[in-house]
This record gives C-alpha cells, sequence and structure tokens, in this order.
C-alpha cells in the first residue's frame, strides 16, 4: 500500500486527484498506475485502469489470476468491473469512497454472486494517509478557486 501512496503522490503532483494503484503477483509489482484523467482528457484514465493494464502486458495475460490490487481508494463501477474482469482474486483499499464507491459504499460488486468471479476485500489500510491525501488536495483546490475569485473581483473592481 506504501507504494500505492507513492503513484498516488504523483498524481497530486499532477494536479490529479490524489489516486494510487499498484498490482502485485508473487511479491512483485507488475502494474502500477494513478490518476491521469486531467492530463489524459480521458474519462477511463483511473490509477486501477493504468495498473491493471500495465499487469496485464507485464505477464501477457488479462487474466490476472493470483494478483492483488491495492489502491488508496475504494474503487468505483467502472474499476470493479474491471477488477473482476481480469480476475483479480484480492482487493486492498485505503478508504472509503461515499460518492462512487462500489465496494459497499454505493455498491458491492466484489461480493455479487450474478458474476462469475469474486473478490475477497480487506478495508482500511493505511486509510488515514489516504484519506488526508484526499482531504489536502481538495482542501488546496478550494484555497486556489477561492483565491482567484477573489483576484478576479480585485481586478473587476479597478476598472
Amino acid at each position: 500500500m506504501q507504494e500505492a501512496l507513492v503513484e498516488a503522490s504523483a498524481a497530486a503532483r499532477l494536479g490529479e486527484v490524489p489516486v494510487g494503484a499498484v498490482v502485485v503477483k508473487d511479491g512483485m509489482i507488475i502494474g502500477r498506475g494513478h490518476n491521469l484523467r486531467e492530463t489524459s482528457n480521458d474519462p477511463t484514465t483511473h490509477a486501477e485502469m493504468i495498473a491493471i493494464r500495465q499487469a496485464a502486458a507485464a505477464i501477457d495475460s488479462w487474466r490476472l489470476i493470483g494478483c492483488t490490487l491495492y489502491v488508496t481508494l475504494e474503487p468505483c463501477v467502472m474499476c470493479m468491473g474491471a477488477i473482476i474482469l481480469a480476475r483479480i482474486p484480492r482487493l486492498v483499499f485505503g478508504s472509503r469512497d461515499p460518492r462512487v464507491g462500489a465496494v459497499g459504499s454505493i455498491f458491492d460488486l466484489s461480493r455479487d454472486e450474478r458474476f462469475n468471479h469474486q473478490v475477497a476485500v480487506t478495508e482500511g489500510v493505511l486509510a488515514l494517509e489516504s484519506s488526508d491525501m484526499l482531504s489536502g488536495f481538495f482542501r488546496q483546490l478550494r484555497a486556489e478557486k477561492k483565491s482567484r475569485k477573489r483576484k478576479a473581483a480585485d481586478s473587476e473592481d479597478q476598472t
């Protein structure tokens, strides 16, 4: 999970929502990713999706059997779909996502028996570090937005 936090920090440095993910097989990281939606203008470039793509390429198989995905934030529906389709047996995540989480917050796709694959889940690993990083990012974003509004109002007053 520490490596997923490293990836989340990389996302934050790019101005992306700080979410990071790594895929581990036999104790080795075979895929890593961080959010790139703003940078790429691609709504599918979530940390999990990037890490899963890298892992599949690394082992030359779409079936990520025997792998564990570590991610700093509870996956959304799209990412849980990819986790299920990739046959990833284990998911470890940091903090919950009450807005779009699909591992218990809004839905629980990990245990849905209508799918041909279920995912064992461990949650809350380094949750405080994950949520602090997210909170700090959004706090800074709000402060910057407020500052831009103030500057715009000041320049309007001067004209």
